[in-house]
């Protein structure tokens, strides 16, 4: 049985911001900053409910007979309480016998071409702990794009107007940005466990490494392009963000209703045609969430009774980075036309460039992963380099113009063509003298 190390890496990451949240927010109120502390307490209390509710759902706490959960998680205590409930779970498993044991068959990744099935005894505690994971796993996810990101971009935005950065000012932002990059690797690894369900998959520590470079670097150049172009322009940043956020909330919609699939009715029983509405429209709203900041490496499918869509689209991939790429670049130009003597001791250009190489960098190490370290790329259809070996010769081929002719081949083409004209002359002129001698002997 493993260990149960991602729930008490959650935990530690949701008390840690939010006591750091709470102390940071009581700061502004004493220096009468009433902006700057509503919405620190707005980005911290809004992922805190929503991590409550979407444990009881998972748990389904609601249909047991379990009051004193239900008021600690009103008291926002949920988590804690969970985290002992795992420890306690797994100290005493295999201390007693369990009386229901379930049989679950897994396939084994191809070794030799061929795929093996094995399979595994799986207790009560074992499942329980499972449900455990996947509960916090989501939660994490929740806290990370719902309430961390949020939160780290408008604490950046504050340090730059104020132009200083205390020490727990610092110490909040390295913990927010932590919970984020977790909650970009649960979703990593929770994309891979959904569309392989089927295998028996195990992530090395090089691939959590690479996905921690990806996610970092390509997170914290997101935050930084954010907060320099709202630093200077803060009319049009609210548009910039809700014309992502419509886009990625209405995508999956759009998809919905063009299929033209009954609307979904098996994501939970207990649930109404509302209920599933609403569950529906919250996975949307964090799946935007998500996007905005960075890939959220899982595609929702509306009409798919597992609301994932399990192919691996490499194009989706690849146009999702290369828009990504360009709008950040067009961020950071508009900054920079438009930036204020804040910025008067910082080398702009250099800036630029700093950002675009390290977001580059993060598509890099995301190819590094998707090729040497992805735990299921065996059983790819396509790797990452045959799918850029065909991207680069479609470009080579639109970017390489078709060979003109030479001077000499324009030349014979010429007399060639003069020396048709001149004969077609000649049949013309033989033509009208055998008729003027037809017409002489006629008269």
């Amino acid at each position: 049985m493993k260990f149960p190390g991602s729930v008490l890496v959650s935990v530690v990451l949701f008390v840690a911001e939010t006591v750091t949240a709470v102390y940071i927010s009581s700061t502004y109120s004493s220096a009468g900053d009433r902006t700057w502390h509503s919405l620190t307490l707005l980005f911290c209390l809004l992922p805190c409910v929503l991590v409550q509710l979407s444990l009881i759902f998972i748990h389904r706490d609601l249909s047991k007979d379990r009051p004193l959960v239900l008021l600690l998680h009103l008291l926002q205590l949920g988590p804690l309480v969970r985290c002992i409930e795992v420890f306690y779970i797994y100290c005493n498993a295999g201390k007693v016998e369990e009386p229901y044991v379930s049989i679950t068959r897994k396939r084994q990744l191809p070794k030799g071409g061929c795929t093996d099935e094995v399979e595994k005894e799986v207790g009560q505690a074992e499942r329980k702990l499972f449900t455990h994971r996947s509960a916090f796993s989501r939660a994490s996810v929740i806290q990370a794009f719902l309430g961390s990101a949020p939160q780290l971009t408008l604490q950046l935005y504050i340090s730059v107007l104020q132009r200083n950065v205390s020490v727990s000012m610092r110490i909040f932002m390295c913990i927010s940005l932590l919970s984020i990059v977790y909650g970009a690797m649960r979703c990593n690894i929770l994309a891979i466990k959904i569309k392989y369900d089927d295998y028996d998959i195990s992530v090395r520590p090089a691939a959590y490494l690479c996905i921690f470079l990806w996610r970092s670097f390509e997170i914290a150049t997101r935050v930084v392009v954010l907060v320099l172009f709202s630093s200077v322009l803060q009319i049009w940043t609210l548009p910039v963000v809700l014309a992502n956020f419509f886009v990625f909330f209405f995508y999956p919609w759009i998809l919905f209703w063009r299929s033209k699939s009954p609307f979904p009715e098996n994501i939970e029983k207990a649930l109404s045609r509302v209920g599933t509405t609403i569950v529906l429209c919250f996975l949307t709203f964090l799946y935007a969430g998500i996007n905005i900041f960075c890939w959220s490496a899982v595609q929702l499918q509306l009409n798919d009774s597992d609301l994932i869509n399990k192919s691996q689209n490499w194009y989706r991939m690849a146009v999702y980075y290369m828009v990504r790429f360009i709008e950040n670049a067009a961020l950071l130009l508009l900054w920079y036309m438009y930036r204020t003597d804040v910025y008067m001791y910082v080398c702009a250009p250099l800036l630029v460039l700093q950002l675009l190489i390290v977001y580059c960098m993060a598509v890099l190490f995301m190819l590094v992963f998707y090729q040497f370290f992805h735990p299921c790329k065996k059983l790819f259809s396509s790797s990452i380099s045959q799918g850029l070996l065909s991207c680069f010769k479609f470009l080579c081929y639109l970017c390489i113009p078709s060979k003109a002719p030479n001077k000499g081949d324009k030349f014979g083409a010429k007399l060639s063509n003069s020396s048709d004209i001149s004969e077609h002359m000649k049949a013309v002129d033989s033509q009208n003298g055998n008729t003027h001698s037809d017409v002489s002997a006629k008269a």
